[in-house]
């Protein structure tokens, strides 16, 4: 059976950090392929700054072509609005039975907040977390410390934020060594972020 991490997102855009995360997941820990997850847009909050599904999908794709461990997933986009990770999970359950072993990938400061997801006990029963250092704020939860399915991986730390990227493609700075080049030559074309 195949081990999955999910890697879920807005990736708005997708960029070299989230790259360098994903790359390192499936090169050093037990995952065989990580799936970028897009992270659709909730109905009832409209963001300007997030770009349509497809666009961000688009993104992710051309990002990970030559990875073949690497892989964009649109699951989220067929599913009822607002949805949660353990939707999402039971979803990928049924659809890939015995084909697939899932885990959640996610930073040090989500963990921090994971006591607030729903069902996150649930989650943590059936799931493991494989979990990168991120620099925040705040402690982390006593019962996550320990925890059997949580596996810390010494990822590098990266300090790279879509929202970095977006607000200075806007001001006009060259932020082209941050994205992989398909994304930027996407974005480019398209006049994202620009507005």
């Amino acid at each position: 059976m195949k081990k999955v991490g999910l890697y879920f997102g807005t990736f708005n855009p997708i960029h070299i950090g989230h790259l360098v995360i994903a790359n390192h997941m499936v090169e050093f820990s037990d995952l065989d392929e990580v799936w970028f997850v897009v992270t659709p847009q909730s109905p009832f909050k409209t963001k300007k700054s997030l770009l349509d599904n497809h666009h961000r999908y688009q993104m992710v794709y051309e990002a990970t072509v030559g990875y073949d461990k690497l892989k964009p997933s649109n699951i989220e986009f067929k599913l009822p609005q607002p949805n949660y990770t353990i939707n999402t999970l039971v979803h990928l359950e049924e659809k890939y039975k015995s084909k697939y072993a899932f885990s959640l990938i996610m930073g040090e400061d989500n963990l921090k907040s994971f006591h607030k997801w729903k069902n996150y006990e649930v989650i943590l029963e059936n799931y493991n977390l494989c979990v990168y250092p991120r620099i925040s704020e705040g402690a982390m939860e006593h019962q996550f410390i320990n925890h059997p399915k949580i596996q810390r991986v010494d990822a590098p730390i990266m300090e790279i934020s879509s929202t970095f990227i977006r607000k200075n493609h806007k001001a006009g700075k060259n932020i082209k060594p941050l994205l992989p080049e398909a994304v930027f030559k996407y974005l480019d074309d398209m006049n994202f972020y620009r507005k």
